[in-house]
């Protein structure tokens, strides 16, 4: 099963700090990534690459993603997460 990766972690992951390096999330990202489980959303992958100001750097960082299949949404796909996102509201999530 792919794993779709928010832009939350991606930013994280791509931060340039030691620290972050040993994080739960980057640790399980790092584990998704040897897997070859991870799949992206359009819309992260343009999150993702956006205000990088660098030109140099959007097009190492294209280059690395493009590793990362999108991951391709149906109508259906859409109506059902409001789906879930209505259940969640519902009960208090």
């Amino acid at each position: 099963m792919k794993v779709v990766v928010d832009t939350s972690v991606w930013s994280l992951a791509l931060r340039r700090n030691r620290i972050l390096e040993e994080s739960p999330q980057i640790l399980r990202l790092r584990e998704l990534i040897a897997d070859d489980r991870v799949a992206l959303l359009g819309v992260i992958r343009q999150e993702v690459l956006s205000g990088i100001r660098e030109v140099e750097q959007v097009v190492r960082l294209r280059k690395y993603l493009r590793a990362f299949p999108n991951l391709e949404l149906t109508i259906e796909d859409d109506e059902l997460a409001a789906e879930f996102y209505n259940t969640c509201r519902r009960n208090g999530i």
